[in-house]
């Protein structure tokens, strides 16, 4: 007879949740899935930065005119722009178990129920952190309906605030979604099927030249139109899984945590690059 080690039980956790757990994560939080996480550096520790860099284009280039000053130039030295993002937070969850079998017999019948509650848990810290840095000063809109006659107005913002055309989204609660579901207006796409945009498993509508997704992990009449690079996120490629023995406190049985560092901020510029909407 076979015995149960708590070191196989919880490399076996790792290597076989781990890869999962993110996928799940992200198919469920979309926030977390759509913003930037295209950095320089390694989230591997607690307190680890990373940075992302930009481009400063130039706005005041001279025009010259043949036969006057075109037959030179003027160069500069190339300027950037950077943040650093700070991986400040850990996202926790964890389970006591009577005896470790009972970890055992879950890896072995692949039940997904205990790794799918802890993804839940962990996801909506970081979704929750993540819709909480919503800049106060940030461009804001209210109304009672997502109707087309008021998101019109919203589109015309994002255009104003130059965002690039393809990388709008819109994350709708259910309430706005169903506006846009039965506003008639909004029956003629902005493009044919085929560019109906999808994502992390969820199929969404191009409308008025955002691509809309319910985000039913937020209520109360509320959504978030965006360019990716409104946030930065940086979180381990990875969740870290441990058992212990619950010995050491008097106590029969073991527990299992997951959790996951992160870090995220404003991207640059990032405050008029997303717009909030409420009722």
């Amino acid at each position: 007879m076979g015995t149960t080690r708590l070191a196989d039980v919880q490399a076996q956790i790792q290597t076989e949740w781990s890869a999962l757990f993110m996928q799940e994560f992200l198919e469920s939080h979309l926030l977390a899935a759509l913003v930037n996480k295209d950095y320089e550096g390694d989230i591997r520790k607690r307190n680890d930065k990373v940075t992302v860099s930009q481009i400063v284009s130039p706005t005041d280039t001279a025009l010259r005119t043949v036969g006057v000053d075109a037959d030179t130039f003027e160069s500069r030295k190339l300027q950037t722009l950077s943040v650093d993002i700070t991986a400040n937070k850990r996202a926790t969850e964890s389970y006591e178990f009577e005896d470790l079998v009972d970890l055992q017999t879950i890896i072995d019948t692949n039940d997904p129920k205990i790794r799918r509650s802890m993804m839940f848990s962990v996801g909506k810290q970081i979704n929750d952190y993540l819709y909480s840095l919503v800049a106060s000063a940030n461009p804001q809109t209210s109304v009672a309906s997502l109707s087309s006659a008021n998101l019109l107005p919203i589109r015309t913002l994002a255009s104003q605030l130059n965002w690039p055309s393809q990388e709008r989204w819109l994350l709708a609660d259910p309430d706005y979604y169903s506006d846009i579901v039965a506003d008639q207006s909004y029956s003629e796409t902005d493009f044919n099927g085929m560019d109906i945009p999808g994502m992390t498993g969820r199929v969404g509508a191009r409308r008025y030249g955002f691509n809309v997704i319910e985000d039913d992990s937020r209520s109360a009449k509320s959504a978030l139109a965006f360019h990716p690079d409104w946030l930065l996120l940086a979180m381990q490629t990875e969740p870290r899984f441990k058992i212990s023995d619950l010995h050491s406190n008097k106590q029969f049985g073991h527990v299992l945590s997951v959790d996951l560092v992160f870090g995220a901020g404003l991207g640059i510029n990032g405050a008029n690059k997303h717009i909030s909407i409420a009722n």
